[in-house]
């Protein structure tokens, strides 16, 4: 696959892969969402409707690197009392904290499409370590002329390590809420002129 500004694909350890450039992340086609227990019996879905991120795949794929913020504000679980909950001090802290922030150190290819990426996330002012599980899901060209490529990535932290302890202990033991979230993202990046 080609274009005017030369070769928008190319072979990497069997896979064909975007050709270095700067890719930022299409906000009509992403998911960030997130998943924690509730009551130790069910889980809870939601999402951050308001999230960017600047994808530089390099010469040498190894040296790729991701910069993405997530506007806490956005988030969403689809029940207004739990969101205003979320927003607030005794978790995201939106109004001092208005970002959630990654940056990725490192990449590494695991096994066919499938990558680590290390970074940094930082949520309330707190930054620890995070390697995201990535797999490449492909490399294409849009109907409107535009080179993209596809991505599904996901990780899970304890939200205490990022200063998010509040919690209700049950009567019948347990907690209301989860330590361990499971963070799911998946999305397109399109490349830049």
């Amino acid at each position: 696959m080609t274009s005017s500004t030369g070769s928008v694909t190319r072979e990497w350890d069997g896979l064909t892969i975007p050709a270095a450039g700067t890719y930022l992340l299409d906000a009509a086609h992403k998911r960030v969402g997130f998943v924690a227990r509730h009551m130790m019996v069910s889980k809870v879905r939601g999402e951050f409707a308001d999230a960017a991120a600047t994808i530089t795949i390099a010469e040498d794929p190894a040296l790729s690197s991701v910069t993405a913020t997530i506007q806490a504000a956005s988030i969403s679980t689809a029940q207004a009392d739990r969101d205003t909950h979320l927003r607030s001090p005794e978790f995201l802290d939106a109004e001092t904290f208005p970002t959630l922030e990654y940056r990725s150190t490192g990449v590494k290819s695991r096994d066919g499409n499938e990558f680590v990426l290390s970074g940094e996330l930082t949520i309330k002012g707190v930054t620890r370590p995070v390697e995201l599980e990535v797999e490449f899901e492909g490399v294409g060209r849009s109907p409107f002329g535009q080179d993209i490529f596809g991505f599904s990535a996901s990780t899970e932290i304890d939200r205490e390590d990022f200063g998010l302890t509040w919690n209700v202990a049950l009567e019948t033991g347990g907690v209301l809420v989860g330590k361990k979230i499971k963070i799911e993202i998946e999305g397109e990046a399109v490349r830049q002129a």
